[in-house]
C-alpha cells in the first residue's frame, strides 16, 4: 500500500475499533436503560439500541430496517470510493481527514447493522440494531411563555443518544462544511517528493 493511504485509513481502523470496543463493553457489561454517570447528571453512558441513522433516528417496521442498512453498505461503497478518489489526486490533507471520519463512522453503524443481528440479538445478517451510549443533557429547562408552540414544555439540549460512530460522522461533515472554502479552492499542482503524500494548502 502506497505511504498516501497510510495516515487516513490507520485514523479509519483506529475510530472502527474504538467504537466496537466500547459498543461491545456496553452490550456485555450493562442492561437496556442502565446508566453510568461521569459527569453527573449532566453526561453519561445510557444503554439504547435503535433501528435507523445517527442520534436514534430511525424508519419503522422490518422493511424500514432493511432499506436503511442496503442504504449504509451503498454508502460505504460511495464514501469509500470518494476517499480513494481524493487521495488518488492529492486533496487537501484535511479533506481527506474529514471523509476519512465520515467513511470510520459510516462503517462503524453498519457493522452494527449487518452482524449485530447474528452476534447479539439471535437473529439473521442485515437484522442488527446499532448500539448508542454517549448522553449529555446539559441544558435543562422549560420553554418560556412567550415562546412560540412549545411553551411551557420541557426543554433539553443535548438530548440525542449517540456513539463514536455518530460524533465520526458529525465531526467530519461539520468540518467540511466550515471549511469548505479552504478544502475545495483551486489546487496548485505540488512538485513530487519523498516525503510528500497529500497537498495540504
Amino acid at each position: 500500500m502506497k505511504a498516501a493511504y497510510t495516515k487516513p485509513f490507520l485514523l479509519i481502523a483506529v475510530i472502527i475499533v474504538l467504537d466496537q470496543v466500547i459498543k461491545t463493553w456496553v452490550r456485555t457489561h450493562m442492561l437496556l436503560g442502565d446508566q453510568i454517570h461521569f459527569m453527573g447528571s449532566r453526561g453519561m453512558l445510557n444503554y439504547t439500541i435503535n433501528n435507523g441513522m445517527a442520534f436514534g433516528w430511525e424508519i419503522g417496521g422490518e422493511g424500514g430496517k432493511l432499506v436503511l442498512t442496503i442504504f449504509r453498505l451503498v454508502a460505504c461503497i460511495g464514501i469509500g470510493y470518494g476517499l480513494y478518489y481524493l487521495i488518488k489526486h492529492k486533496y487537501h490533507r484535511g479533506l481527506i481527514t474529514c471523509v476519512a471520519l465520515t467513511f470510520a463512522g459510516a462503517l462503524g453503524n453498519t457493522i452494527d447493522c449487518v452482524f449485530y443481528g447474528v452476534l447479539f440479538q439471535h437473529g439473521k445478517l442485515f437484522e442488527g440494531q446499532v448500539v448508542d451510549m454517549f448522553y449529555f443533557p446539559i441544558l435543562r429547562g422549560t420553554y418560556p411563555t412567550w415562546f412560540p408552540a412549545w411553551h411551557g414544555q420541557p426543554f433539553e439540549f443535548f438530548q440525542p443518544i449517540f456513539n463514536l460512530a455518530d460524533a465520526a460522522i458529525s465531526t467530519g461533515v461539520i468540518a467540511i462544511l466550515v471549511f469548505q472554502k479552504r478544502y475545495f479552492k483551486q489546487e496548485v499542482p505540488e512538485l513530487s517528493s519523498p516525503n510528500s503524500e497529500m497537498v495540504e494548502e
